[in-house]
């Protein structure tokens, strides 16, 4: 069976938002931890951070702030216009599936392959 596979991604000079940087900052949010976030995904803490910066210097704004040590240990948590980018991805990843479903059944439906 044929099936659609598209991946988007959002660029500025490079790679600047997709499904990755999604599933990491959604993570961050689940678990108010960069690090737990990274690990839950089987990526190291610092590959996880270079992309967070990475990706902050491509969209031009901050994604996470950081909590320090303290008594009741560090964390992060996303920013606000974080969140927001995120739900405005999201509506948006899930229109253009929809909108690339709908072509593929326009034009691949009806096929039917023998092995």
């Amino acid at each position: 069976m044929i099936r659609l596979v598209c991946k988007v991604w959002l660029d500025r000079g490079g790679k600047a938002f997709g499904d990755g940087p999604y599933d990491l900052l959604k993570g961050i949010e689940q678990t108010g931890s960069l690090h737990q976030a990274a690990a839950n995904m089987g990526m190291s803490y610092s590959k996880a951070w270079r992309l967070i910066q990475t990706i902050e210097k491509r969209l031009g704004f901050t994604l996470i702030e950081r909590k320090i040590g303290g008594p009741s240990g560090g964390g992060s948590q996303i920013t606000p216009k974080a969140k927001t980018f995120m739900r405005r991805y999201e509506k948006f990843r899930a229109e253009v599936n929809e909108l690339a479903e709908r072509t593929y059944q326009k034009h691949f439906g009806s096929v039917r392959l023998n092995h």
